[in-house]
């Protein structure tokens, strides 16, 4: 879905506004929000019969209308983690 559908829609919009704006201020949040959101697209698939491919499914994330901004959210999170709280986040990459 595109920046053009998502304004025509209030719900997306107030949606989209809710997550660039939600606040990673306490380790805990920053945390939960690195466990939760994945560092890659977990849908993406290959299905074989006797060793040979016979479909690909293709990774879905980027068909999710606020797959930018949770992305966003993650980074912001591993940020704050990062410089704020000085810890390693490579558990989390």
């Amino acid at each position: 879905m595109n920046q053009e559908m998502t304004q025509s829609l209030p719900i997306m919009a107030t949606l989209r506004q809710w997550l660039l704006t939600l606040p990673v201020d306490t380790p805990a949040i920053a945390h939960r929000i690195c466990r939760w959101i994945p560092a890659q697209c977990p849908f993406a698939r290959r299905i074989s019969l006797w060793g040979r491919p016979v479909i690909t499914i293709p990774p879905l994330c980027k068909l999710n209308p606020f797959y930018e901004e949770i992305i966003l959210l993650r980074f912001r999170a591993l940020t704050y983690l990062s410089d704020v709280c000085g810890e390693d986040i490579s558990q989390y990459v």
